[in-house]
């Protein structure tokens, strides 16, 4: 029914899509993990916390999943040259994901404090590690990744996580990393506003008014620093975007501010900018007035618009290449057969509205707010 482009396009947002959904429902676990040793001081302050999110974060890690086999299904070479790329960064998340599950559902099955405390920062591991290392992905990204493509098209990587020679954790990706664990925390911390007791939710709104604006001026760095001091990367010449992928059959320059293209191209693209600012500075301003409904609601638009910033910014490209631009994957270049896309573009369409009406039939059936006095009256199924 549809071309091989419009295909092409249309898994670009779809997967846009669940990176957001991701950051806003598991994001928010990782949110209140992050935040559990500053929030919640006692025993029971910390069970408190934990129960806002336990009952459903392994179904808000289904985005998560879902977002990995989508990467997986329509740029394969995406997912193979970030996965072999990153792969001490990826292995560094999911053995902090490792802490999470168990930390969940041990946790509060032995009545000793070293056990709990344990787990507690486990937690606490399980959630600021991922959104730091996201972020720091999505910094790296922008700058351009080290590796390219031989004649096989077969991905070389010559980066490294920490090694003095194109380290992932430089300078403007800790900015991006520094983002996305304050953003999270933020969400996660409303979240605790929203459903925690006293004096949980009142700490936890202290946290959002301070964090929050951080946010925001954290972006408005980013953004300044992409300006003057990291080149993007713009396509001189290409094949039609419906041909057959082919990386290498392109070319590719870097130059200054050709991340800042498509705001001129198309001046809407400024909304989610203009998101990434505002969603923030009003999450705070909300969180303050003691509405933590509509907070909630102004940072899942906040972290939508600094995420689809990032997306916009690097269009088409997905994957550059900072050592060879011609070897930039792009979402031109680097999808899976016109069949594939077509077959799980129809699964995802008949599938992804039940995954998102289930989303919002658990959080409209959780809004009351999580007590002391609950969590005795249930001590068998409380975490």
């Amino acid at each position: 029914m549809f071309d091989y482009e419009t295909l092409k396009f249309a898994w670009w947002i779809l997967v846009g899509a669940l990176l957001i959904g991701f950051a806003i429902t598991d994001g928010m676990d990782m949110g209140v993990g992050s935040l559990l040793p500053f929030v919640a001081r006692s025993d029971m302050e910390r069970r408190i916390a934990i129960n806002t999110v336990g009952p459903h974060w392994d179904g808000n890690q289904v985005w998560f999943i879902t977002a990995g086999g989508a990467l997986f299904a329509a740029w394969p070479a995406v997912y193979a040259a970030a996965f072999s790329g990153f792969y001490m960064a990826m292995m560094l998340v999911l053995f902090a994901l490792f802490f999470r599950p168990v930390g969940f559902d041990y946790r509060s099955k032995i009545d000793d404090t070293r056990w709990r405390s344990a787990w507690d920062w486990g937690l606490f591991l399980g959630g600021a590690i991922p959104a730091l290392i996201f972020g720091v992905a999505f910094g790296n990204l922008l700058q351009g990744v080290p590796f390219h493509l031989d004649d096989m098209l077969r991905s070389h990587y010559q980066g490294s996580l920490l090694g003095a020679l194109l380290p992932l954790l430089n300078p403007f990706a800790l900015l991006a990393g520094l983002i996305s664990l304050a953003m999270l925390a933020v969400h996660g911390g409303v979240w605790l506003q929203l459903r925690a007791d006293d004096p949980v939710a009142s700490r936890s709104r202290a946290f959002v008014t301070k964090l929050s604006p951080f946010v925001a001026l954290a972006f408005a760095l980013a953004g300044v620093w992409l300006w003057f001091l990291v080149d993007g990367y713009r396509i001189v010449s290409e094949p039609p975007h419906g041909a057959l992928p082919n990386p290498l059959d392109k070319q590719v320059v870097r130059a200054a501010h050709a991340w800042f293209d498509i705001y001129g191209r198309m001046p809407v693209a400024m909304i989610a900018p203009a998101l990434g600012l505002a969603g923030p500075l009003l999450t705070a301003l909300l969180a303050a007035a003691r509405r933590p409904g509509l907070a909630f609601v102004t940072s899942a638009l906040g972290m939508a618009g600094i995420i689809g910033s990032a997306g916009l910014s690097m269009f088409p490209f997905v994957m550059p290449s900072s050592l060879d631009p011609n070897s930039s994957l792009t979402i031109w270049d680097s999808s899976s057969s016109h069949l594939t896309l077509t077959v799980m573009f129809w699964a995802v369409l008949l599938l992804l509205p039940v995954v998102i009406g289930y989303t919002i039939w658990c959080y409209a059936n959780m809004w009351g707010r999580v007590t002391a006095e609950e969590i005795d009256a249930r001590s068998h199924s409380a975490y």
